[in-house]
């Protein structure tokens, strides 16, 4: 019905402007075409001289019809003519007193309700037409009249039909949604016992980790209406929009209840208050004010859930994440092996693999990565295999597909002259032996000297051969090494340095300086963390440190960075300054295949026949040799230690 209304209205508004037009734009031409106009002293002339037969008074119009071909003028007998006059009183009884047959238009009647029409008219027409277009032309169909309307998406017969069974690689974050899903299929258990379901749960984690699949497989396995709104969808140009739309969001659920809210990238409404531009009154504050009022604003009766996602908890307002909000923070943390196969296999089940694909071994082969990295990883393979023309996608492909993930494509259009390629395969054989020979370090797995990403030369690539959480002091030391002997080996062979060695000196130096400042490492400075990181809430990301030492400190800070950097610099020195000939034969080999797997590195290693044990007492120190073998840390924060636990050096 509404839609009839909204066409008759339109057609309605059609038809006044098309009027309009022809009144305003088509009547004058059609008088022009009819008359011969005359001005009106030419016309008192001819009304004395008798040459005028017929004349009509229209109030200052004066129509009419020559009597003879001896007017004056253009006029001839039976033309018509047309001429206008201020003061037409007396007219009449002139003309007819000549012979004239007059006739006289009655007055039309100026009511006031043809004036109102005459004066609103036009603009009432401009309105509809602004309103007409501003409805209907707006992005995303938005209306004029409905900007408090909730944009979100309710799914009653079409709801998410994912369940539990399509969500793998997080099992402890489902077990702590089963209490939602059992409150929203059995509330009388609850009641009855006196318990009180979360009203809002807040899914956290990094990006790609699955918490909108959880929402959606949360939905589905309870059976009731799912609300999905984004956070953005909430904030607009208008101040008090948002609070609008949240309102109106709560109040549709009041309808359909027991439902579930879904609202997607939470911070972009619920950033701490106080941070932004506009103070205390600006669009998204009250957007995040309104927001906290209806969670708070919950009967005891309500079965209404309140489902959230992020992956910066941090930038949180407060009060939105005390309990009575969400009271429940369910953490959807990267998979671990196990975590990663059974998600592999939720993206291969509708694919053809070769015999020899091992999920198990990707799985081993991929730590770190998050679903959608592994989803992209199987994508890369079905399309290489593809592309190659094969019924089933291989081992080789998948294998393929991982360096894409972590590495990028190939730059084949990269062409490197033959000193270039030189240096590039002593740099990534110097990475490669100190890798293998320091002990804890990550099995070698790849080194290429092949181009890959937008900046990447060559490759020396490690994998772990487990998932580890923590990382100790020995570790953090033979890593900087492994970055710093890339840099030795050219000094080694070249006499010279070039400016390849430029990531793995930063990533060195970072992790040195945080070995110093924030993990209590360094026997000068002790046990403390010095700099506090000074982060901009509006912003969302560090902008600054602060300084919470003196600049005698931060003397010692630079100077116990250097030292360490020095001594890693000096073991990756000693262990390749024996090895020469080991690591000539190794990037002979790597110039002429550009490629050398973890097996055919393996082989060269035992070929050179050094006695490695009797090799590390001259050059390894003995907290390194003596180090236990204990997990890594794990990363909470990009600007930390490296976050998948493997290592990809340039």
């Amino acid at each position: 019905m509404g839609k009839v209304v909204k066409n008759l209205g339109l057609y309605l508004v059609l038809v006044l402007v098309v009027v309009t037009m022809v009144n305003t734009f088509l009547t004058p031409e059609e008088v022009q075409k009819q008359y011969d106009e005359i001005s009106y002293s030419q016309f008192l002339k001819d009304l004395d001289a008798g040459n005028i037969r017929i004349l009509q008074i229209r109030n200052n119009t004066i129509p009419g019809e020559s009597s003879s071909a001896t007017l004056q003028g253009e006029l001839h007998d039976g033309r018509r003519f047309l001429t206008y006059g201020l003061d037409v009183s007396g007219l009449a009884d002139k003309a007819a007193e000549k012979g004239v047959m007059v006739t006289v238009e009655a007055p039309q009647k100026n009511t006031w309700l043809m004036s109102l029409m005459t004066s609103l008219f036009p603009t009432l027409l401009l309105i509809g037409v602004w309103v007409y277009f501003l409805n209907n032309m707006q992005p995303g169909g938005g209306r004029v009249m409905s900007f408090s309307k909730s944009k979100a998406k309710l799914f009653l017969d079409n709801k998410p039909k994912v369940t539990f069974a399509d969500v793998a690689g997080c099992e402890e974050s489902k077990e702590e949604l089963q209490e939602v899903i059992h409150f929203l299929k059995e509330p009388e258990k609850f009641k009855k016992l006196g318990a009180r379901v979360p009203k809002g749960v807040l899914l956290v984690g990094p990006p790609g980790t699955g918490k909108t699949l959880l929402a959606r497989a949360a939905a589905g396995e309870a059976d009731v209406p799912f609300f999905s709104a984004s956070g953005s969808d909430f904030v607009e140009m208008f101040v008090g929009v948002g609070a609008a739309r949240v309102r109106d969001l709560f109040e549709q659920s009041k309808k359909y209840q027991p439902c579930i809210i879904f609202i997607d990238e939470m911070d972009a409404v619920g950033r701490h208050r106080g941070a932004g531009l506009g103070g205390g009154h600006d669009e998204r504050e009250q957007t995040l004010n309104q927001l906290l009022v209806e969670l708070d604003g919950f009967d005891d009766t309500s079965s209404t859930i309140l489902i959230a996602a992020t992956n910066r908890p941090d930038i949180l307002d407060p009060a939105l994440l005390r309990p009575g909000r969400f009271d429940r923070h369910i953490t959807v943390d990267r998979p671990d092996v196990k975590g990663r196969e059974e998600i592999l296999k939720v993206h291969m089940k509708d694919k053809t693999f070769a015999d020899d694909v091992d999920v198990s071994v990707l799985a081993r082969r991929t730590p770190g990565l998050v679903g959608a990295d592994l989803a992209n990883l199987v994508n890369e393979g079905a399309l290489l295999a593809a592309r190659h023309g094969k019924d089933k996608i291989s081992m080789e492909d998948l294998e393929e597909g991982i360096e894409r993930v972590m590495a990028g494509p190939e730059r084949k259009s990269r062409i490197l002259n033959d000193h270039e390629k030189k240096i590039i395969a002593y740099h990534e054989t110097g990475h490669a032996i100190v890798a293998k020979i320091l002990p804890g370090s990550d099995p070698v797995h790849k080194i290429s000297i092949i181009p890959r990403g937008h900046a990447a030369l060559g490759y020396t690539l490690q994998i772990p051969e487990e998932d580890r959480f923590l990382m100790s002091k020995s570790e953090l030391m033979n890593r900087i090494s492994i970055l710093l002997s890339g840099r030795v080996s050219e000094e080694i062979v070249f006499g010279d340095v070039t400016s390849g060695a430029a990531n793995d000196l930063e990533r060195a130096t970072q992790t040195a300086r945080q070995m110093v400042t924030q993990l209590g490492m360094s026997e000068t400075l002790g046990l403390v963390k010095l700099g506090n990181k000074r982060e901009e809430i509006f912003l969302g990301r560090d902008i600054s440190e602060d300084r919470n030492y003196s600049e005698q400190v931060a003397y010692k800070i630079d100077q116990e960075v250097k030292s360490i950097i020095d001594t890693c610099y000096e073991n990756a020195k000693e262990i390749l300054t024996a090895r020469r000939d080991l690591m000539d034969k190794i990037a002979n080999v790597l110039l002429e295949r550009e490629v050398i797997d973890s097996e055919e590195f393996e082989r060269l290693m035992n070929e050179d026949k050094v006695n490695l044990t009797k090799h590390e007492a001259d050059v390894i120190p003995d907290d390194v040799k003596n180090a236990p073998d204990v997990p890594e840390m794990p990363d909470i924060r990009v600007d930390k230690l490296p976050e998948t636990g493997r290592d990809f050096i340039a």
